[in-house]
């Protein structure tokens, strides 16, 4: 368990750099970031404009469907779901989950890097979509083989303006990542700093404007035809994809985006999360080029307590980040994985890779900062209320009615003291009277859950023996203290430490309201008892 100074923010520098003030960075500092001067920076805002109008022009519904596409897609997704139906279907449900899973996912991979892309979005949604999909599209994220390296090189000269050698001293031609969008390459400018660089797939561009064409006519032939999540809303799930991938599309947006995580953590003085410094030149529409930064890679516990780092430390300082983010300024990073993380050996969380970016609405934001403090003190009215300001359910929800008719005034049951069947009917009531009142998980929010699920699981490694009623407990007061009087006047409800209440997480998690400590550990065997339990069921089942 970290000491209550542990996740703070650092107010010491080895060296104070130039560009501080504008972000936080390391303090290597191979040039100095100076917004003014940046002209790939000045044009983004009208850029993002003009690219966010392209999303409803794109996933209109056409009179005449991009046909060659659809039916491509079609096919494919008919060929998995007729196989699904044919052998997998009356196997019994856990079977039936797991080959529809493994036959979309082939389905993903032969459509090509859209779909790769959307699968790697699902496959960060543990919790938002089943748990055997989530696995299987976890399948997604090594599939995409490089491109030829001819190729790439076209692409960086033709945005340049100019050969390698003339922005180049080397050039690693191996790929450090490949993903469907773009590829990574180490290289050293010919002064010298290490950089990585980012280069888009030649073709993607227009591959993904016409598969969103697509994806637009075919998914609401798909809704309650595939068996997923009741709540994952499937259409607002196509259209945060097309909102994601088509900014993704231009990388001066993913290095302004850069610039405004890194300013908020500059903000807030967050200090132990760093961004990597875009170049003030080399940014173009297919190439971004920015500072280089290593470090172990996010699950790798063991080397980074050989290395000293007190790994408690580290993931409480991503979730403090991420909070401050989006509830006090409305900007976060859209999609924390493991891969997009790194861990320096001064013990500096690196966070990478910027395409996806929540970007919430004044109202929205205050709908999540009203949904956290409302929860940390049990203010059940409040929690819906947020809920309705999230846009998760309708404007017109009559707040008590949904306390009432969910129960959630009443004393909750500990799952792993119940029959499966009781489990299955709880979710399937719950599920049916959530739908009843218009329920549905709106993108952003989809965004926030699917990282708040991240950083649950990250501690299973980096810290499974950490007190989560007694982290939470110094998460909120955290943001009572030090923002208390902005909250208060935000949201218009007093905000204190004393006003804790760990009640409702207790009720939720099905434990005694009496138990004074849960380890992350010992919450895992309780999820783990629960699923063995649900899978002896669906084998007796089948």
């Amino acid at each position: 368990m970290p000491t209550d100074n542990a996740a703070t923010p650092e107010h010491t520098q080895a060296r104070e750099c130039a560009d501080f003030k504008v972000g936080s960075f390391s303090n290597a500092q191979p040039w100095v970031v100076e917004p003014d001067r940046l002209e790939w920076l000045s044009a983004t805002t009208q850029l993002r404009t003009r690219t966010r109008a392209q999303v409803p022009v794109l996933l209109r519904r056409r009179r005449i469907p991009p046909a060659r596409r659809v039916l491509g897609t079609g096919i494919s997704l008919g060929i998995a779901l007729l196989g699904w139906r044919l052998l997998d279907r009356r196997r019994g449900k856990l079977i039936s989950r797991k080959g529809l899973s493994r036959r979309l996912r082939r389905s993903f991979e032969h459509l090509g890097p859209t779909y790769i892309k959307l699968g790697q979005i699902i496959s960060s949604g543990e919790g938002i979509f089943p748990e055997e999909l989530v696995d299987e599209f976890r399948l997604l994220r090594d599939s995409v083989p490089s491109e030829d390296f001819s190729v790439v090189q076209r692409t960086i000269e033709a945005d340049l303006g100019g050969p390698l050698e003339n922005f180049f001293a080397t050039f690693n031609k191996r790929p450090v990542a490949a993903a469907s969008i773009a590829q990574v390459y180490f290289a050293t400018l010919l002064t010298g700093e290490p950089v990585a660089v980012k280069v888009q797939r030649s073709q993607v561009a227009e591959l993904v404007r016409r598969d969103l064409a697509a994806m637009s006519w075919i998914t609401p032939h798909l809704i309650g035809r595939i068996p997923v999540a009741a709540l994952a809303n499937p259409p607002a799930l196509v259209e945060l994809f097309a909102e994601t991938i088509v900014e993704e599309l231009d990388f001066r947006l993913e290095a302004a985006n850069m610039l405004d995580i890194a300013g908020v953590l500059a903000a807030t003085d967050q200090r132990s999360i760093i961004v990597p410094r875009p170049h003030p030149n080399l940014v173009t529409r297919r190439v971004l080029v920015m500072e280089r930064l290593t470090g172990f890679k996010w699950d790798d516990a063991l080397g980074m307590h050989n290395a000293g780092i007190d790994t408690s430390t580290v993931v409480r300082a991503a979730l403090v980040s991420f909070l401050e983010g989006a509830m006090l300024h409305g900007v976060f990073h859209g999609d924390l994985h493991g891969g997009n993380l790194l861990v320096g050996d001064d013990g500096k969380v690196i966070l990478l890779d910027y395409g996806i970016t929540g970007r919430l609405s004044e109202t929205k934001r205050l709908g999540f900062l009203k949904l956290l403090m409302g929860g940390s003190m049990n203010d059940l009215p409040a929690q819906i209320q947020a809920l309705i300001d999230l846009g998760a359910l309708p404007t017109d929800t009559d707040i008590r009615a949904v306390i009432d008719d969910l129960g959630l005034e009443e004393p909750s049951k500990d799952p792993t003291q119940m029959r499966p069947e009781e489990m299955i009917a709880e979710i399937q009531e719950l599920t049916k009277a959530l739908l009843g009142y218009g329920a549905r998980l709106p993108k952003e929010l989809m965004l926030f859950v699917k990282n708040m699920i991240f950083v649950d699981a990250s501690l299973a490694t980096l810290a499974p023996e950490i007190d989560l009623f007694a982290e939470i407990t110094y998460l909120a007061s955290y943001f009572m203290t030090r923002y208390g009087a902005q909250i208060s006047a935000d949201i218009g409800m007093e905000v204190s430490p004393n006003a804790i209440d760990l009640g409702g997480l207790k009720a939720t998690l099905g434990v005694d309201t009496e138990l004074d400590h849960l380890s992350y550990r010992e919450l895992k065997e309780r999820r783990e008892l629960i699923r063995k339990r649900m899978e002896q069921a669906n084998r007796r089942d089948s």
